[in-house]
């Protein structure tokens, strides 16, 4: 099928098809023409890197573990230590980061609710 009805069927837009290509994670086939062609490989792969990526995984950890999975329904049965030993430290770095954006909204909340109580009653 062509970039169009796999952008369809994949839910990928046009753009991140090209991107993944161009980042290797896919190799569509090629028309006499020159269009790209996407075989059911190809869209399940699709499949399963947006349902990657959808969980949080950078796209480095996608690119790392993809050789070893299989089609969107093949269970992940692969994976070693290093790996998860890296998404347990990306996990970690977003949780770290949650906790500066909490602290941020937080000293945010509490200069919010300063700076209205010390307003001026006639100033609106």
């Amino acid at each position: 099928m062509r970039i169009g009805e796999a952008s369809r069927v994949s839910g990928a837009s046009v753009r991140a098809l090209r991107y993944y290509e161009d980042e290797g994670l896919i190799t569509p086939g090629r028309h006499h023409n020159g269009y790209r062609d996407y075989c059911d490989f190809t869209i399940a792969r699709l499949r399963r890197i947006r349902s990657l990526l959808a969980v949080g995984l950078p796209l480095r950890l996608v690119r790392e573990v993809l050789p070893h999975l299989g089609d969107e329904h093949t269970p992940v049965t692969w994976v070693c230590d290093e790996f998860l030993d890296e998404v347990q430290r990306y996990r970690d770095s977003v949780a770290a980061r949650i906790a500066d954006l909490t602290a941020q909204q937080d000293t945010l909340d509490a200069y919010l609710r300063d700076a209205r109580e010390r307003r001026r009653p006639d100033r609106g």
